[in-house]
């Protein structure tokens, strides 16, 4: 097997379910599964913090030894607890019947090594997110948009908790990443003999009749079992409200198609529908 799904760990309340997601979408597409625990700079060890102010030179002298010792110790501390998150990682892996799991401790920022990993991907599996879970409930993880806009392959974001995928609902806007996303899924064994509903959200500029008819077309020219709707409303609001009435497994969509500088002024309706729902989300680009 040449092609690998990336799963991210981090010990936090979401690794449980990005490690059975992983699985589940290896399955389904043969492949093996990279798992990787990044320790970060500060985690490591390492700071360049200057703790010894105006100190006599003995005194100055005995804190820094001490600061380095504590650094060391911290440094030994990050990487048996990574050591022991990947371990965990590959049990669950084991559990689901992955039987092809290579586990990789990094240290550094996890942008950077996850670019380094993305050449043979075929996504990439985060929890939405991190370790602050229980602390953020209102808030992604801070690496989820980063990764999401750098990498080039899916960007598979788990929820809190595993179930099996059969309903899969569409967010469809007509915009390129949405193109896209039609077409990757036209050709990617995941999503075969699941249920695919495509929605568009009519927010007032017109409903998307041709394209959306395209769209079903080419999923079920590629034998996929697909169907149309077209509900008024707020993105968000209504995809909450479908998801959670009538019982979705899977959320797709199109990812990011604004720049950064637009998004600070009317926001990103990618982070909204990924905060709103508590289903997983996968993100084309």
């Amino acid at each position: 097997m040449t092609d690998k799904i990336l799963a991210l760990v981090d010990g936090s309340a979401y690794s449980d379910s990005v490690c059975r997601h992983a699985a589940w979408i290896a399955a389904r597409l043969n492949a093996a599964v990279d798992v990787m625990h990044v320790i970060g700079r500060r985690e490591g060890g390492g700071s360049a913090q200057n703790l010894s102010g105006a100190l006599t030179l003995g005194a100055r002298s005995a804190l820094l030894e001490e600061l380095a010792a504590t650094d060391a110790q911290r440094a030994r501390l990050a990487q048996a607890r990574g050591r022991a998150i990947l371990d965990d990682a590959q049990a669950l892996l084991g559990a689901d019947g992955q039987a092809s799991v290579t586990p990789h401790l990094r240290r550094g920022d996890l942008l950077e090594e996850v670019r380094q990993a993305e050449p043979g991907l075929r996504a990439i599996v985060i929890g939405k997110r991190g370790e602050g879970a229980d602390f953020a409930s209102g808030h992604l993880g801070s690496n989820l948009e980063r990764i999401v806009r750098a990498v080039s392959v899916p960007v598979f974001v788990a929820a809190r908790g595993f179930r099996p995928i059969g309903r899969v609902l569409v967010a469809f806007d007509g915009s390129a990443s949405a193109r896209k996303a039609i077409a990757r899924m036209a050709d990617s064994p995941v999503f075969r003999g699941l249920q695919i509903t495509l929605l568009h959200v009519d927010t007032g500029a017109g409903p998307l009749g041709a394209a959306m008819d395209q769209a079903v077309a080419q999923l079920t020219e590629a034998g996929l079992d697909a169907t149309a709707r077209i509900l008024p409303g707020h993105p968000d609001e209504v995809l909450q409200t479908l998801v959670t009435d009538e019982g979705f497994d899977l959320l797709v969509m199109g990812a990011y198609g604004h720049s950064r500088i637009r998004r600070l002024i009317i926001g990103s309706t990618t982070t909204a529908l990924v905060q709103a729902v508590t289903i997983p989300v996968l993100l084309y680009r």
